[in-house]
């Protein structure tokens, strides 16, 4: 017995009994209000209750997801399917949003330009490896009415011209190209002209450059040029880009610019070709 009352056991017993009294007395005493014996036991167990809740509903859940695996196995699989059917259907979309805007751009050009004949819009295939000016091949060819040197074009401007054509695919050589020289003139004065011609400097800016500008003009930062049309190769007036800089050529006789093309050519999807326009039309029949 005295062993018992000297342990440990004995004392949290006592302890507990004394914390037990303590509540009734401050019950008791609290502000002259008496406290029933169910209300008091409902406080002091009220901690226990809450843990032994949260043990059970932790415990619930388990046995839940453990009786109902198959279940949430079969759910799980057809919310990934209709997922996949979702994002089939958003595919499905974005394809159809991007050739309606292909074809709205195809009637934006068809609408300010009457005369030009003009392919059906052509999907990019891929850019020419190890091409510094971004030539790239495109998904039409002869069999669509498509020839070598036709210019190539989106709604924003020129792109460059075709150069090898087969019977389903055709070769964009772009604006970057020093192998392409395109009149230009400012849209601004009209009458202020040089050459588009492009470098391995400035395409690797996505830029051009224009070349062999009189000394005497009144070009200015941002004036847009777009072409003259005097050569019979592009049609006239279509926007090529805009100047960023001005300085001389390296011979110092000549005025040159830095141009910042229409159309971001590094990052085309679709253009279309005009396979032939008026003036075209009337400098074939001058050959003739």
């Amino acid at each position: 017995m005295r062993d018992f009352l000297k342990s440990t056991r004995f004392k949290v017993m006592v302890g507990f009994l004394a914390f037990l009294v303590g509540m009734m007395v401050y019950a008791v005493t609290r502000g002259g209000y008496s406290v029933s014996g169910a209300s008091f036991i409902n406080t002091v167990t009220k901690p226990f209750r809450a843990a032994s809740n949260s043990i059970s509903r932790k415990m619930e859940h388990t046995v839940d997801k453990l009786t109902n695996a198959d279940k949430y196995i079969e759910e799980n699989e057809r919310l990934k399917k209709q997922i996949g059917e979702l994002n089939a259907q958003l595919t499905e979309y974005d394809a159809i949003k991007a050739e309606v805007e292909e074809l709205r751009k195809f009637v934006s050009i068809k609408e300010e330009h009457e005369d030009y004949m003009l392919s059906q819009p052509c999907k990019v295939l891929g850019y020419v490896t190890n091409d510094p000016f971004k030539s790239f091949t495109i998904d039409k060819g002869s069999a669509d009415g498509i020839k070598p040197n036709c210019p190539v074009v989106t709604s924003e401007g020129l792109v460059g011209i075709t150069v090898d054509v087969s019977k389903h695919v055709a070769t964009v050589r772009t604006i970057l190209s020093p192998d392409l020289s395109v009149a230009a003139v400012a849209s601004s004065s009209n009458a202020d002209q040089g050459i588009i011609e492009g470098n391995v400097l400035s395409s690797e800016n996505g830029q051009t450059k224009l070349i062999h500008v009189p000394k005497k003009n009144k070009l200015k930062r941002g004036d847009l040029m777009i072409t003259a049309g005097n050569s019979g190769l592009f049609p006239k007036d279509y926007p090529i880009g805009t100047i960023l800089e001005i300085g001389f050529d390296s011979n110092g006789l000549s005025v040159c610019a830095d141009i910042q093309p229409c159309v971001d050519v590094n990052r085309l999807t679709s253009v279309i070709v005009i396979t032939d326009f008026s003036g075209k039309k009337e400098d074939e029949e001058n050959e003739d």
